[in-house]
């Protein structure tokens, strides 16, 4: 009996993945013969990525006297990329610069604006270090006035929901830490019951991005300058409503549990004017912040970046004060945004549009000797082939893996990768390449023509003219 009872579970066990397969295979989310779109497509071999392998005792690094790579040679890399049928008919650009000379090694479409996905980050997080430096943090408050205490939002998404751990970048600051520090500041002044508002009014304009599309909620929260740690939700495909106003309620009831009685419900209002302090608690640094959007490609953390550029700058804290400052900054700068279109910060948007040579010449100046902290802060922030963020299971056991380190972009129709690279030859090469305009379902397939026909071979080139 005990035989047939376990046999009956694993055929049920069985029956029950098989059907939960088949949806997802029926909604093209796996593999499989079922789909529930009405289009009628050619069924395509599943794409395999190659690459060159690296021996286990090869050690690559920097040379300075390295010898540049051909030209010709990058060239027809850039080409094979473009005509792969894994990119299909989609548009392609790209830029490959020797970061030592400065010398524009490709030029294959180049100029061209095309939608960059999650590469729209990079002018991002450069603006963000250049206009407030790699030191800059940001300060979460509590303020008096009257009866009312007031928590004043000011730019921290990584706030712990109690304790901050100083030694993290993620919850360095908690809302615990900050609640008990305030029941201090009104016991010393004889308060013991309060209001408790919430002023979120540093950023302005909409949360939502109308150049988004539907069902991007499960990539992006709302745009609000206060909540408790956002990275917590990625992967989960859904984000808090109101998270601002969560971390409002996570405060108001570390205040109760230090002492002091809050009446009423949590409101919305600006800080008054003449307000006392009484506490506050600072986020990590700038430089740290950034290193854990760009490796994870956070889409909420850069779009709370480019409103902070926007506040530097002294723009609204908007979508549109935002990609204005940004592209402001870039101009400062000396960077050519010819033909650019920013609709947003994170990339989601695909109305946004930028040449690969830009992203390119950011990397390429970012990690040249005129970088400085700026460029060092960047380049550090960007994932590692083979090892973290979103390249930890790309170029694995190629010449990839450690001599790339790249900013990623996804989008359904859309894919990109701008980052630096060394060759076999230990010369550093900037680089972007943009893919524009696949058939949807097609990002993989474009991820692994871009590593396989371009960035995996200049990473084994051996190739000086």
């Amino acid at each position: 009996m005990r035989k047939a009872h376990i046999a009956a579970l694993t055929a049920a066990t069985l029956a029950v993945a098989g059907a939960y397969y088949g949806l997802a295979d029926a909604l093209d989310l796996a593999p499989g013969p079922l789909t529930a779109s009405t289009g009628d497509y050619e069924v395509q071999p599943f794409p395999t990525p190659s690459a060159h392998a690296l021996e286990p005792d090869a050690v690559v690094g920097l040379d300075a006297d390295a010898p540049v790579p051909d030209a010709g040679t990058l060239t027809g890399m850039a080409r094979t990329l473009a005509s792969d049928t894994l990119v299909g008919t989609a548009t392609t650009g790209v830029s490959v610069i020797d970061v030592a000379s400065g010398e524009v090694l490709v030029d294959h479409g180049a100029t061209t604006p095309l939608t960059p996905a999650s590469s729209n980050k990079v002018p991002v997080a450069w603006a963000a270090l250049s206009l407030m430096g790699a030191e800059h943090t940001l300060t979460t408050s509590t303020v008096l006035s009257g009866s009312t205490v007031t928590l004043v939002g000011g730019g921290d998404v990584l706030l712990a929901e109690d304790a901050g751990d100083p030694s993290s970048t993620v919850g360095r600051a908690g809302l615990g830490d900050l609640a008990r520090a305030t029941a201090e500041a009104l016991k010393d002044q004889g308060v013991t019951s309060v209001s408790v508002a919430l002023d979120d009014t540093l950023f302005t304009g909409p949360t939502w991005n109308n150049g988004w599309e539907s069902g991007n909620e499960a990539w992006v929260a709302p745009i609000q300058p206060i909540m408790i740690d956002v990275t917590a939700h990625e992967n989960t495909g859904s984000y808090p409503a109101d998270p601002a106003m969560d971390a409002a309620a996570a405060f108001t009831a570390h205040l109760r549990e230090a002492g002091i009685t809050v009446t009423g419900e949590v409101s919305r209002a600006a800080a008054a004017e003449g307000a006392t302090e009484l506490a506050a608690v600072e986020s990590a640094p700038l430089a740290d912040i950034l290193a854990v959007s760009l490796k994870a490609s956070d889409n909420t953390m850069t779009e709370v970046e480019g409103r902070l550029v926007a506040i530097a700058a002294g723009q609204e804290a908007s979508f549109t004060g935002a990609s204005q400052a940004v592209l402001d900054q870039l101009r400062a700068d000396g960077f050519d945004t010819t033909g650019v279109t920013m609709l947003d910060s994170s990339g989601l948007a695909k109305g946004n549009k930028m040449p690969a040579r830009l992203l390119a010449q950011i990397i390429a100046r970012a990690a040249g000797e005129e970088g400085g902290t700026v460029g060092r802060s960047l380049i550090t922030a960007l994932p590692v082939a083979a090892l973290d963020g979103t390249l930890d299971d790309r170029f694995l056991d190629s010449s990839g893996a450690g001599t790339v380190r790249a900013k990623t972009g996804s989008l359904d129709t859309n894919a990109s990768l701008t980052g630096t690279v060394v060759t076999a030859d230990g010369r550093l090469l900037a680089f972007a390449a943009i893919t524009d305009g696949f058939a949807a379902g097609g990002l993989y397939s474009a991820r692994v023509a871009i590593d396989n026909d371009l960035v995996t071979p200049m990473a084994a080139c051996g190739c000086s003219g």
